[in-house]
C-alpha cells in the first residue's frame, strides 16, 4: 500500500497540497508515483502563473506514461522546486519530501472539496 501522511489534502486526480499559513505546497502522492514508475521529466509551470483548481498546470513523464497534473486547489506561483528539473527521479524516492510547486493559495475555502488521508486511502483502495 502506498505511503499517506495525515495533515494534506488529496484530490481525485492524486494530487497533493500540504497547507503552511496562505501557501500550499502541491505534488503528486505516493501512490501517483508508484503507478507511473520511473519519472523522466515533470513539466511544471514559472513563478507567477495562475493556478485554477481542477485546471491542469504540468504534467509528470514516466518510462511508461504521462499524465498531466491538475491544480487541487487555486492561486499564484511563488515557487518552482528546480531540483526536479535536473532530478525528476526524486519524486520516486519521495513524493511528499518533492513537491513541484508551492503558491499562494487565493481562496482556502477550496480546500473542503478536496480529501484527507483517510479518504484518499479509502478512495486509492476502490
Amino acid at each position: 500500500m502506498a505511503k499517506v501522511i495525515e495533515g494534506l489534502y488529496y484530490s481525485e486526480s492524486h494530487e497533493f497540497v500540504k497547507i503552511e499559513g496562505d501557501f500550499g505546497y502541491i505534488g503528486i502522492t505516493d501512490f501517483a508515483q508508484h503507478e507511473l514508475g520511473n519519472i523522466v521529466y515533470v513539466d511544471m509551470p514559472e513563478v507567477d502563473d495562475e493556478l485554477a483548481a481542477g485546471e491542469e498546470f504540468g504534467a509528470v513523464e514516466s518510462v511508461k506514461a504521462a499524465s498531466d497534473l491538475n491544480a487541487p486547489v487555486s492561486g499564484t506561483v511563488v515557487e518552482v522546486n528546480e531540483a526536479l528539473e535536473d532530478n525528476p527521479g526524486l519524486i520516486n524516492e519521495d513524493a511528499f519530501g518533492n513537491w513541484m510547486v508551492k503558491v499562494q493559495l487565493s481562496d482556502k475555502a477550496e480546500l473542503d472539496s478536496l480529501m484527507d488521508a483517510k479518504a484518499y486511502e479509502a478512495f486509492c483502495q476502490k
